[in-house]
């Protein structure tokens, strides 16, 4: 986890918190230790730790890793999957000002 500190807004540090203390509880409910999901997901037990506290200088590859092992990785896709936003952007360049077709004279 050395390099550049990665610096998020308060909502989406939030959202990074709440990831975090989810994975914990499913790691929890399955009565699984850090050591073992660490082992399993082939990352150190300190990353894991890091995960859970919802530490954005995690690589995303490291939390969809202990998503894996969780039995938890189809959450993953469910990610940017609805994007709103975008498709109604789309819309909107998509609206174009057509006119109805010229009259030709002499064929009304």
């Amino acid at each position: 986890m050395a390099g550049k500190k990665v610096l998020l807004l308060p909502g989406a540090k939030k959202i990074l918190t709440t990831v975090g203390e989810n994975i914990k509880m499913a790691r929890l409910r399955r009565k699984l230790s850090s050591e073992q999901v660490a082992e399993r997901a082939n990352i150190s037990r300190p990353t894991l730790l890091s995960i859970e506290k919802g530490s954005p200088g995690v690589s995303i590859g490291s939390y969809l890793q202990v998503l894996v092992v969780l039995g938890l990785e189809k959450d993953f896709f469910l990610l940017a999957r609805d994007d709103e936003l975008g498709r109604k952007l789309q819309d909107a360049r998509m609206i174009s000002k057509a006119r109805a077709p010229k009259k030709i004279a002499g064929h009304e």
